[in-house]
């Protein structure tokens, strides 16, 4: 992919965040997710690629969802696979909470996994850590080896995991180990990712969540050095047989994170819409003037930038805001 690709990106998820960030608390979470499913779309007409979505918000006729299968950029440029969420956190923003972001991760074509739309069992840590975590070993195993690989003493050790239910067990035995577990409602992207950039203090990712996310995940985590294993969790039949459409004779299997993005080049790009653990939010200075916070990685040259901007939303026209 040509490296000029990991700006164009940055301007898509920048769009989609102003144009979500003016519903941010405002109880209406099908609005934000419109109002950045919109701008994302119409940046990619302008990027110079001929992308097909893999993973998105829907199917063909679910739209303004960016539907899987749906072809985005004007046409030029190398064939790539896209894999987006506008708005990571839609009911995040709706509650006004923090950790709400607007990301896209792309990878040359065919070598983004194809995830279905349901639940993974997820397991990722950064790069001290990388290669020696196994999604089936115990917890309490996995926090000896992360204490011992980042030189921390166990109860220094920062375990980030979703607040559900299906997770109490394993947060109580984290807690008996004598680790310290860091709690999060929504958007496992960005706690996925953490792990991989020191400044947030976060050392193991675990849980169960969506499986796009995880894919998603998985690019930023190559970008930056960092491992990731996973797991689908179909829950009835109908969801074993698209595990089985997807190429997965066995469901169950243990995907590697070679298998969730493959080849030696992904872009991801994440721009924040709430202050959270990576970024911060959208920030309105006042008249027309508003900051944005990005971070955009590239698994081949393992670069991260971040990037601040300010924006005139007079001079963007394209952007409806309320």
């Amino acid at each position: 992919m040509e490296r000029e690709l990991a700006l164009e990106i940055v301007r898509v998820t920048e769009a989609a965040a102003l144009a979500c960030s003016q519903w941010m608390g405002r109880g209406k979470k099908n609005e934000a997710d419109n109002a950045a499913t919109s701008a994302m779309r119409a940046m990619f007409d302008s990027v110079n690629m001929t992308g097909t979505v893999v993973i998105g918000e829907g199917e063909l006729d679910e739209a303004p969802m960016l539907y899987i299968g749906e072809v985005l950029g004007n046409g030029n440029g190398p064939e790539v696979d896209i894999a987006v969420d506008p708005l990571e956190g839609t009911s995040i923003v709706a509650k006004g909470h923090p950790n709400a972001m607007a990301v896209v991760a792309i990878a040359d074509k065919g070598c983004l996994l194809h995830a279905p739309d349901m639940y993974m069992e997820k397991i990722a840590v950064g790069p001290k850590a990388a290669g020696l975590v196994r999604l089936d070993d115990p917890i309490e195993k996995t926090i000896d080896i992360i204490a011992k690989m980042t030189n921390k003493r166990v109860h220094d050790v920062t375990v980030i995991i979703q607040e559900r239910e299906r997770h109490d067990e394993i947060i109580e035995r984290i807690r008996q180990k004598g680790a310290r577990v860091k709690l999060f409602g929504d958007g496992d992207v960005g706690a996925a990712i953490a792990t991989a950039l020191p400044h947030t203090g976060i050392d193991l990712f675990i849980g169960i969540g969506g499986a796009p996310e995880g894919v998603i995940s998985a690019a930023a985590l190559k970008a930056l050095g960092g491992d990731m294993q996973a797991r689908l969790v179909p829950m009835n039949d109908e969801e074993v047989a698209r595990c089985k459409k997807m190429g997965l004779e066995d469901p169950t299997q243990i995907l590697q994170l070679d298998d969730l993005v493959r080849g030696d080049d992904a872009i991801f790009a994440a721009t924040g819409v709430s202050t959270g653990e990576l970024l911060e939010g959208v920030r309105f200075l006042g008249g027309d003037l508003v900051e944005t916070d990005s971070i955009v990685m590239r698994a081949k040259t393992k670069t991260v930038r971040y990037i601040k901007a300010h924006h005139h939303l007079s001079n963007k026209p394209h952007l409806v805001m309320e």
